[in-house]
């Protein structure tokens, strides 16, 4: 009979299987592609190419795909980050990408016939680099190897970057490409939300939106929230016809006629009238003032105006002048300053023989100017607080040291300034539309002759006052370092221009050139740095909350219906202030200004203040009697400026260093256990309210209300230890840059553990 089986196939092939049409043969690093904005496009990439996270071994080297867009330099691969632990995430930047508008210095070099050249723009490169070496602005170093890439798109992509890295003109940076193809494509979003102009975004847990101070209603409302009765919105220079470098509203006395500033503004360097900053509930005001150069007609216009200032105050107190330009340090020394410091930090190797890097650390003067800003800022505050004087900062050109001064002096005497939204409007207010040149003094088109970092120097100085009194901040030092990094960020338009006008004059040229229809508007509509969420979750934007913080009122159950109630006007700290033993009853006492050698106080003087001999007295006794009382939270804050007190900024200078990070240590533990106490308080808080409230007021609660803490508790007395990603770098992760040799059992690495910086370097290095 037939079987019914199959039969088996006989036939056998020796060809080999065909690969399917779907499936590429090229190697997987070629399908790796960057994430583009609205606008952005590639310029140049090169694959193959290796990017080095050590100088001494290659072991964790990474492999790659190096992409230049007209916005960033990003790196692209799958390898796994090797050793890290957490990376908090910007939605902008991948985490390998580096703002086009960040890179201080781009370096090629090449082994083999031992050559190096640092690139500028449209210079040509003789040789086929085989490294690359990019300095940041922000401290990184990034370096990238190109064994295995081809030559010349090796030198492409190099040349490319150095040619992007450093326009020539303004129109050329990315944020009008961006925002010249949002308004071609209105329904594009970026995130998932609008990325128009305003001022929305993170503000505080109300939502609160930053004032901008664009229009004539935000200045009415300031003037209303600090009782300046006294003053006026001005309108006189809208549309800019009065002066370019002021805003088209501002404040002056009501006294003062518009044709009065009128005809005095040509007496005014730059035409910049007096502008009002903010004012004491006493009266006092706190005014900026630009020289005048009308020599002739100087003192007639300076008496017109002081007599202005005195009619506002309700006292008719005499004003008091502070010439900024012959008691701070100019642009230039801090710029010096800041370099010694980067110098210091990034480009010096930290070598274990190193022993004088704490009077390093000293000779870069970095921390005397910051001493020098808070001292005089406070002996203004004396001068409105006890003296009931208003106050007028007078600068050759009033947009530069008077910008730090005024913020200063308002952080330290108005705690609304010392909130998220309040914070944030300040800047507006004091940086953004009283014309301070962001595009020049941070450098984004690579004028070096006018680069100063004033805006770091004002963060630092908010975060020495941050560090001291913790309890008074709404934000975090995370918060202050971020909003540092977003101003090397060449999308925000708050950041970007040297005033208003200049805004408003080079986006309407470029509108004009790209057939963008502005209607009504004056000039495009940039994104506002404001608007957080273009930038972090709303999980990520949880670190900029201080769990610290003791606001102005505070929430209690009462029969069951949650009320607020107001804390009393006086607002102590529970403790005194940490200060030195060297302190008594607040007062710095001779022997912690004997001159020790490499010290850090060699060049301070004990003298807070130097007026005339008769204020002195006065001026000792109110700092004495300040320092001797407790804290009040929500009233003035003064600084300690004893050498002790006055500390480098680790987090923001140190971040991106490998060789520092503490894992397990810096200021992150302390953060994280008292995110974990109040996470643990609001817990409580919200099961009493559940358990005592009635039926309506039940309900799922958002997630506001659920935590306000990045940092969670996992349950009541929750004694879960530590993440082990927590290290001194927190939220940042310096792996993926540039190592350098080991620093311990230097005088830096016993910095770093906490060893005070006014000890001279002999004393530590000979310490067991």
């Amino acid at each position: 009979m037939f079987s019914l089986k199959q039969p088996k196939p006989t036939f056998k092939s020796y060809l080999l299987p065909q690969a399917d049409e779907n499936i590429s043969s090229e190697p997987r690093i070629k399908k790796l592609e960057p994430v583009l904005l609205p606008g952005e496009i590639v310029v140049n990439e090169v694959n193959f190419v290796r990017k080095c996270i050590a100088t001494d071994t290659s072991q964790y080297d990474l492999w790659g795909k190096l992409v230049c867009t007209n916005f960033k330099i990003s790196f692209i691969t799958d390898d796994p980050m090797p050793l890290q632990k957490f990376h908090y995430k910007n939605l902008l930047l991948g985490e390998h990408d580096v703002p086009l508008t960040c890179i201080e210095q781009i370096v090629t070099v090449n082994d083999t016939k031992r050559k190096q050249k640092v690139l500028g723009p449209n210079q040509k490169l003789k040789f086929n680099p085989t490294e690359l070496i990019i300095y940041c602005k922000d401290f990184r170093i990034v370096r990238f190897r190109f064994d295995e890439a081809g030559p010349e798109s090796a030198k492409k992509v190099c040349l490319a970057i150095a040619h992007y890295s450093q326009p020539t003109d303004l129109q050329l940076l990315f944020a009008f490409e961006y925002v010249g193809e949002i308004y071609h494509n209105p329904a594009k979003k970026v995130n998932g939300i609008d990325p128009g102009g305003g001022g929305g975004g993170i503000g505080s847990a109300s939502g609160q939106q930053t004032p901008l101070f664009e229009t004539y209603s935000d200045w009415d409302r300031e003037i209303k929230r600090t009782g300046a009765s006294e003053w006026r919105v001005c309108s006189v220079n809208e549309g800019y016809m009065i002066s370019t470098c002021l805003p088209e509203y501002f404040v002056v006395p009501s006294s003062l006629a518009d044709q009065d500033l009128k005809l005095y503004s040509y007496s005014f360097i730059g035409r910049r009238m007096p502008l009002w900053s903010w004012n004491h509930p006493n009266g006092s005001a706190l005014v900026r003032m630009a020289n005048i150069k009308d020599v002739l007609q100087q003192r007639r216009i300076d008496q017109r105006i002081c007599n202005a200032i005195t009619r506002s105050h309700p006292l008719r107190s005499d004003v008091y002048k502070s010439d900024l330009d012959k008691c701070l340090p100019n642009i230039q020394e801090i710029q010096a300053a800041h370099i010694k410091l980067k110098q210091l930090c990034v480009n010096e190797p930290f070598d274990e023989t190193e022993e004088k890097w704490l009077s390093s650390l000293e000779n870069t003067r970095w921390l005397e100017y910051i001493r020098a800003f808070l001292k005089h800022s406070a002996e203004l505050v004396y001068m409105m607080e006890c003296k009931h004087v208003s106050v007028v900062l007078q600068e050759e050109e009033g947009r530069d040291l008077s910008c730090l001064a005024a913020s200063l002096i308002q952080v330290m005497l108005d705690p609304y300034f010392r909130t998220i939204v309040g914070f944030q409007s300040l800047i507006q207010k004091e940086w953004v539309m009283a014309g301070y040149q962001f595009l020049d003094r941070c450098n984004h088109l690579k004028r070096s002759d006018k680069e100063s970092p004033l805006f770091l120097m004002f963060l630092d100085c908010v975060w020495q006052l941050l560090e001291q009194y913790p309890a008074a901040f709404e934000f975090s030092e995370v918060y202050l370092t971020i909003l540092y990094d977003s101003a090397r960020i060449s999308l925000f338009g708050t950041f970007l221009f040297n005033c208003p006008h200049q805004r408003v004059k080079e986006s309407t040229e470029f509108a004009i050139s790209k057939n963008i229809q502005l209607g009504d508007e004056k000039g495009l509509r940039f994104p506002c740095v404001w608007d957080w969420s273009l930038q972090f979750t709303s999980r990520d934007r949880l670190l900029f909350h201080n769990p610290l913080y003791i606001g102005k009122s505070a929430p209690s159950v009462h029969n069951g219906a949650l009320r607020t109630f107001k804390r009393s006007k006086k607002n102590y700290s529970s403790t005194l202030r940490g200060v030195p033993p060297a302190l008594k009853n607040g007062i710095i006492g001779e022997q912690e200004f004997l001159p020790r050698r490499n010290s850090l106080i060699l060049k301070l003087k004990p003298d807070f203040f130097q007026p005339a001999e008769g204020q002195s007295h006065n001026m000792e006794q109110y700092f004495r009697d300040w320092f001797a009382k407790p804290v009040d939270l929500h009233g003035v804050i003064l600084p300690n400026l004893s050498g002790t007190q006055i500390k480098l900024w680790k987090l923001c200078y140190f971040r991106w260093v490998p060789e520092v990070q503490i894992n397990h240590g810096g200021s992150i533990t302390a953060f994280h256990r008292v995110s974990l106490l109040a996470d643990e308080v609001d817990m409580l808080n919200r099961s009493l309210r559940q358990y005592k409230s009635n039926s309506s007021l039940q309900g799922p609660c958002s997630e506001l209300d659920q935590s306000r803490m990045y940092f969670r508790a996992n349950g009541l007395n929750d004694t879960s230890g530590a993440p082990d990603f927590l290290s001194s770098s927190f939220p940042f992760s310096p792996v993926g840059n540039l190592c350098r040799r080991s620093i311990l059992g230097t005088p830096l690495s016993k910095f770093l553990s906490g060893a005070k910086i006014w000890l001279s370097t002999e004393t530590l290095a000979n310490e067991d």
